[in-house]
């Protein structure tokens, strides 16, 4: 059955209905808000048809529907009941995506490279092991998207060249072309995510065989990968052929210090990685590295609220990486960061954005800004760092 456009949006998280769900969720668990509001939001999310098709993901469908539906799981049994109804769809998606990422991988010809929308956290296979990690953290299935992502990481050769098995044949951008492919280092589309994934898995006792081995592999690019500028330290965000044969990114200094892409996101999966791994050295660089962005320098390159690359989604990775941080630095930057956060979102967002760029996102950081306590819905563990 074809989907309105209204059904399409009203289960996206990059949509206003379902952020607005988990906003509005947030604020009922801290008592900022009250469940009358928060069932009113989800019942906006929840009417009407759930899209479980292939393309269906943590943003969008059954996965996006289950995640926000999780989140309300200690307001009412219900939500409960509603969750576990659409678990078995997750896992019927999931297994489907792992059959088709399977089929690609036994092709090993250089035109089956993989894709975002494979193994990304937005559309592919992290993401819905990030739910499953909720939802069904002893099972098969998460256990076959680790086996998945593990293999991920294992190099592959095209044209003589060595390349990771992440390795995207498109852009990260359209308007960044790499010309023959990139290596992405970000959270949201890159080897980070697959780090914080790996990671988080074992720190909850959830692991595979070579597990450890793909912890190690990607750290290892991050190490290989890691620069050095006057502002701190900082990674790429993605990484060219050209790159690769030079040993130099073209990326001549640190950009925006984002959740998405910059050094807030890539230092917090790392700093997991070493919990994970029990290193004490990487976890010593990774805290240095994200205490050492959120500085006002590094901080004035946010131009916006939003999570995604904004204000918000720094406060958050920062807030989340200070609870677990040997490094006091990070906590005590904190109070400067919410300040910071309250500035920006007083300008305003695009209230037709959802949750990544729209003020609902803004909104949940703001909740933990104002009870610095960690999200009672547990709502960031959709951005992998939790």
């Amino acid at each position: 059955m074809e989907l309105s456009e209204h059904e399409r949006a009203s289960q996206s998280l990059t949509r206003p209905t379902a952020a607005n769900a988990l906003l509005a969720i947030e604020r009922a668990l801290s008592g900022t808000g009250d469940w009358a509001s928060a069932d009113a939001h989800i019942r906006k999310a929840t009417t009407g048809p759930i899209d479980s098709a292939p393309h269906a993901s943590l943003y969008y469908g059954a996965p996006a529907v289950a995640f926000v539906l999780h989140a309300a799981r200690a307001g009412h049994p219900r939500y409960q009941a509603a969750a576990r109804s659409l678990d078995k769809h997750v896992a019927r998606l999931a297994q489907r995506r792992l059959a088709t990422a399977a089929e690609r991988m036994r092709r090993r010809a250089p035109a089956a490279p993989a894709a975002f929308a494979e193994y990304d956290l937005f559309r592919g296979l992290t993401g819905l092991g990030a739910l499953l990690l909720l939802r069904a953290p002893g099972s098969d299935l998460l256990g076959a998207v680790l086996t998945y992502v593990t293999c991920l990481t294992q190099p592959r050769r095209v044209d003589g060249a060595a390349l990771p098995g992440w390795w995207a044949d498109h852009d990260p951008d359209p308007l960044a072309p790499t010309p023959g492919g990139h290596v992405n280092l970000g959270l949201a589309h890159g080897a980070a995510g697959l780090l914080a994934l790996l990671s988080l898995a074992s720190l909850r006792g959830c692991t595979v065989p070579g597990q450890t081995d793909a912890i190690e592999t990607l750290a290892g690019w991050y190490d290989q990968w890691r620069q050095h500028s006057a502002d701190g330290t900082w990674w790429p965000q993605w990484l060219t052929r050209e790159d690769l044969r030079t040993g130099h990114p073209s990326q001549r200094g640190p950009g925006r210090p984002s959740w998405c892409y910059g050094t807030a996101g890539i230092a917090r999966a790392q700093q997991l990685a070493a919990l994970a791994t029990g290193d004490p050295v990487r976890r010593g660089i990774a805290e240095k590295a994200m205490a050492e962005c959120l500085t006002g320098q590094q901080l004035q390159k946010i131009t916006d609220a939003g999570l995604c690359h904004g204000m918000a989604g720094v406060y958050q990775t920062a807030y989340r990486a200070s609870l677990d941080a040997a490094n006091q630095a990070i906590g005590s930057r904190l109070p400067a960061l919410a300040a910071a956060l309250t500035q920006h979102a007083a300008i305003g967002q695009d209230d037709t954005e959802g949750l990544l760029d729209g003020p609902a996102g803004v909104g949940l950081a703001l909740e933990t800004a104002r009870h610095t306590t960690p999200p009672r819905s547990g709502w960031d563990a959709c951005l992998l760092i939790t």
